[in-house]
């Protein structure tokens, strides 16, 4: 049973935080693909109105954005109280003069709002290369911190603000008691192509990270909780979540997740020591984030199939997630999925060419409706290496639905692994493909 239950507002569900979205013109007025060329939200800010406590994870790509360069740097203190997010444009690739206008715009909120720039974080996403128009920015900077409120369609505005390619603005809270208090905890996110995350606590290249739009997620939260503890609780909900997803198998140079905590519900701080207390708060904090990162791969440009890749048997964690990779970033799977084929010789091949220890006689390749659990709930097309006597037609059904789980045993060993995939459309590549002879078009 949860101890925890949804709520309306976001990241200013949890008490003290507030948020706004608005147009300033980095998305330019008449610009982007559909049929919406006016003003689109592109500049959001999140405000706790007490210091918060801060954690944060970011791109391990040896390519970083100088939104993400500049995080990591403030955030080593273990605190923040605002952040400031562009969308349009993502900062990368602009070398100093990047680097300099991430610090501006960290500058230019600290000032309107009293506080220390360092205590600012800045994230951007969109277009890489492109320089910031930071006249546009400055300018909404000024005025963005007039419409600060803690009502829940300010966090939607915020919300829609750091949308890129994404259709809906993703968004979750939830209410749960620690200590005889009540407390909240809520996100914002956003990510639809250029997605498979890895990322880390200061975007270093840990060996278990995977080499690979953007994705972005701000969590708040007004629970009180040591520095330490909220890395540790932030690293664990990250890994389980938001590295776990992949559209299309590219990692951004911006993914960015941040955590800020401001303490407001009167908890007693949580530390290490507080064993069922720090259980309720990462559960809590790991289903909000599987929520949004699922949110996103729902999301995915052009996609019609969130596909649930379940890898055990494998003979070490690190061969089951080389091995659940393959099979989610298989072009030829992904495009079976897409038309309906539960064609397992794909998915056998892709395990086959991975890092992963396998061996043919071993595998075992079945399907299910979506968190289904037993035996007797799985639909096999494949045993020990041979195909079973399921029909074609069986199988067909087995993958027809919008979401389904795909499970592989190697049969080798204890490691397993979790992915959460997409199929691949062909409107994933017209809309990725663009029309050079109209620059607007072009995706980041």
């Amino acid at each position: 049973m949860k101890s925890f239950h949804s709520i309306d507002g976001s990241i200013v569900a949890p008490r003290g935080f507030l948020a706004a979205g608005l147009f300033c013109d980095v998305k330019r007025l008449g610009t982007g693909k559909g049929s919406d060329k006016g003003q689109k939200r592109d500049l959001a800010v999140i405000v706790s109105e007490v210091p918060a406590t801060a954690a944060g994870m970011f791109t391990t790509n040896q390519i970083c954005a100088a939104p993400v360069k500049l995080c990591v740097d403030h955030i080593a203190d273990g605190k923040a109280q605002a952040v400031v997010i562009n969308s349009g444009n993502a900062n990368a690739c602009t070398g100093p003069r990047g680097l300099k206008d991430a610090h501006e715009m960290a500058t230019l909120l600290a000032d309107e709002l009293l506080l220390k720039p360092e205590d600012v974080l800045v994230g951007s996403t969109g277009r890489i290369g492109l320089p910031l128009p930071m006249p546009n920015i400055r300018a909404g900077i000024r005025e963005i911190v007039r419409e600060l409120d803690d009502a829940p369609s300010a966090a939607h505005h915020a919300a829609e603000a750091i949308m890129t390619s994404d259709t809906r603005a993703k968004e979750i809270a939830v209410e749960f008691k620690l200590g005889g208090k009540t407390v909240r905890l809520g996100g914002i996110g956003k990510g639809a192509g250029m997605i498979q995350p890895g990322m880390s606590p200061t975007g270093a290249r840990p060996a278990s990270v995977p080499l690979h739009a953007t994705m972005l997620a701000y969590l708040t939260t007004d629970a009180k909780i040591s520095a330490s503890v909220l890395r540790r609780c932030l690293r664990e909900a990250v890994a389980t979540s938001f590295n776990c997803i992949t559209v299309d198998g590219d990692m951004s140079t911006n993914d960015t997740v941040l955590l800020l905590a401001n303490g407001l519900a009167g908890n007693k701080k949580l530390s290490a020591r507080d064993a069922r207390d720090l259980k309720i708060f990462q559960a809590a904090l790991n289903y909000v984030c599987l929520a949004l990162a699922k949110m996103m791969v729902r999301d995915g440009e052009g996609i019609t199939r969130m596909v649930t890749v379940r890898v055990k048997g494998a003979k070490t964690q690190k061969d089951a997630d080389a091995a659940a990779r393959a099979v989610g970033n298989s072009a030829l799977v992904k495009t079976s999925w897409n038309g309906g084929d539960p064609n397992w010789g794909r998915i056998i091949d892709a395990l086959g060419y991975s890092p992963a220890k396998v061996i043919e006689e071993k595998v075992d390749i079945a399907y299910s409706a979506p968190g289904a659990t037993g035996t007797k709930a799985l639909i096999h097309s494949l045993k020990k290496g041979r195909p079973t006597k399921a029909t074609f037609k069986t199988l067909c059904n087995a993958v027809a639905p919008a979401e389904f789980d795909l499970h592989i045993n190697l049969n080798l060993g204890k490691g397993t692994a979790v992915l959460y995939a997409a199929d691949l459309t062909e409107e994933y590549v017209d809309y990725n493909k663009g029309d050079i002879t109209n620059p607007a078009s072009l995706g980041g």
